[in-house]
């Protein structure tokens, strides 16, 4: 079991005393033990397993979270969560992921009405009997309604960090076996879709249907749903993922990989440019339909190169144009991650982060970055201890007389500051101008309609010391939908403005995603490509926001942050000057 499963569990566990309104300082206890576990590099069962290090050896772990680790460890629950389980059924949890209800709301509709179902909660709302109850009304039934349905469109949908840990993990296991040559991802994950039905892995080589029985045999497989001679399928997890791993011979390791790396209308268009040639394409190869002879089968680039064109990237395989422009030559020479040189959005202990500044700085220097900017949060943000103006100036000057040499690279001032319903930053000019770098973002009032929300924007754009807008459309992954707004007007308004937009690239963000990324660029904008760090681990993240960018057909000279520190400065003092002239 790995750390982010441990700390779902004490998470959840959590939730149902909120639920049940249990004293809120065991709650936190076990909040804030989630939290370390999460960030903890170790893996904790294998410390109780043995070892040197104790995990009370751990800041913040008493005797009484060890003691819960260790019935974890041993039977993978524990008293209080079993006890919790009796009390509520695990479907309760199920409510939590509802926008707009929270544990009390929880614990009234099912005292109320024994709602313990989204199904119940539906029903309720279509009744209109959840305005019976205090605090709640016609305007929270509408809201709970929208949100079920994007729950239930996003139902057996995953978030592409944990899509990718299964993968690797898996890869590794399979890798393993004897006589096996190559293990890969296909499919949406390979593609660097945002969320992910299922994995998809190929193996190959004289061990691959040997690599099947110990895939089928792996502790995480929870249940088996087929297994064939050259294929198995099982859900792994407690999350319940599906997981297809395919075994071939090495000689047909390029055509099954584009195949089952999808899409289905990219594979539709290339299969009838080969039937007009008198070829099939499949799995195994791409072949002569007359006699079966082999055209091209052991690399993607042969398939693609005798169809006529360049090797196209797998995040580019959409059918949105791709073929044609592989076919004509004019595909873009796409971003790589190993060009960032900056991370430029993050969050510390000042605000809502988990890290220190030089927590931070010494994990973007071991990733090899030559500068950070640190952007907490501004004063609006109450609960992430946002900044005020007094604190962002002595910020900005604390950091102003920083040596780089302490810290190995670069540090710039920056706010992630919040636009509010007018269009106003949340903190005065004068405090923004003595910023390096600020980042405007929503993150209140997103209702509003989308002529609202497209002035608010429009009028956040002519702030002249912002830099970049932060997640731009506002949604989170399987949780919350984008807001509405007139997305084309903004982004030209931004790039007249010489503002940025950002690619988060939080796996719960992903925003701005392909679709928007393209719409941006033709229309001027330039983009940074920031994790939104809150923990050092979290600059990993950045190969997503790489991803996204791909998918956008973004070249290193459309991303800001793949600029060397001199030009990079160079930059942002130049657009922030162009502004205010």
């Amino acid at each position: 079991m790995d750390n982010l499963h441990v700390a779902k569990l004490l998470d959840e566990t959590a939730d149902l005393m909120e639920i049940a309104a249990e004293d809120g300082f065991r709650i936190r206890s076990y909040r804030n033990a989630a939290k370390t576990i999460e960030g903890y590099p170790d893996s904790v069962m294998a410390m109780l397993a043995g070892g040197e290090r104790k995990v009370t050896d751990i800041p913040g772990i008493g005797k009484g979270i060890a003691h819960i680790l260790g019935e974890i460890a041993e039977r993978g629950s524990f008293e209080r969560r079993d006890e919790m389980l009796q009390k509520y059924p695990p479907t309760a949890l199920e409510m939590l992921k509802i926008q707009g209800l929270g544990p009390k709301s929880i614990a009234l509709l099912i005292e109320a009405f024994r709602v313990t179902t989204i199904d119940d909660l539906e029903r309720i709302c279509l009744d209109h009997r959840l305005r019976e109850l205090p605090r709640m009304g016609a305007k929270l039934e509408e809201k709970i309604l929208r949100s079920i349905a994007i729950y239930r469109k996003s139902a057996g949908r995953f978030l592409v960090n944990f899509a990718t840990q299964t993968a690797e993990e898996l890869s590794g296991l399979l890798g393993a076996v004897e006589g096996v040559e190559t293990v890969s991802a296909a499919g949406s994950l390979r593609r660097g879709r945002e969320t992910i039905g299922d994995v998809d892995i190929v193996v190959c080589g004289p061990g691959a249907v040997a690599a099947l029985d110990v895939f089928t045999k792996w502790g995480k497989v929870d249940e088996v749903l087929a297994k064939g001679e050259n294929k198995a399928s099982a859900r792994v997890g407690v999350e319940g993922i599906q997981v297809d791993v395919r075994a071939l011979p090495v000689e047909n390791y390029g055509a099954a990989m584009q195949y089952f790396t999808g899409s289905k209308e990219h594979n539709v268009n290339l299969r009838t440019r080969a039937i007009k040639k008198g070829w099939t394409l499949n799995e195994y190869s791409l072949s002569r339909e007359s006699d079966g002879v082999v055209v091209a089968c052991r690399t993607e680039e042969e398939i693609y190169e005798a169809l006529g064109m360049a090797w196209i990237a797998p995040e580019l395989r959409e059918n949105t144009g791709e073929i044609e422009a592989a076919e004509k030559g004019e595909l873009p020479r796409l971003l790589e991650l190993e060009d960032m040189r900056g991370d430029l959005h993050m969050h510390t202990r000042e605000s809502d982060g988990r890290g220190t500044l030089e927590e931070m700085a010494a994990a973007a220097l071991e990733r090899g970055y030559e500068y950070i900017v640190i952007t907490d949060h501004s004063k609006a943000l109450a609960m992430a201890n946002g900044l005020d103006e007094k604190r962002a100036i002595a910020f900005a000057r604390m950091v102003a007389g920083m040596e780089p040499q302490e810290l190995g690279l670069r540090v710039f001032s920056g706010l992630e500051c919040d636009i509010m319903k007018d269009g106003r930053m949340d903190l005065d000019n004068e405090a923004l101008a003595e910023l390096d770098f600020v980042v405007a973002s929503v993150h209140s009032h997103m209702n509003l309609d989308e002529q609202a929300m497209t002035d608010r924007l429009l009028a956040a754009l002519e702030n002249p010391y912002i830099h970049t807008l932060g997640h731009p459309t506002g949604r989170v992954l399987l949780h919350r939908d984008a807001y509405a707004y007139a997305f084309e007007r903004v982004a030209a308004k931004a790039a007249e403005k010489g503002v940025f937009m950002e690619i988060n690239a939080s796996p719960e963000r992903l925003d701005l995603h392909a679709p928007l990324i393209r719409a941006a660029k033709a229309r001027g904008c330039r983009f940074t490509i920031s994790t939104d760090a809150h923990h050092p681990k979290h600059f990993e993240n950045m190969r997503y926001g790489v991803k996204m960018a791909r998918r956008g057909w973004l070249s290193k000279g459309d991303v800001v942050n793949t600029l060397g520190l001199s030009e990079f400065e160079e930059s942002i003092r130049g657009a922030r000057a162009k502004r205010l002239n």
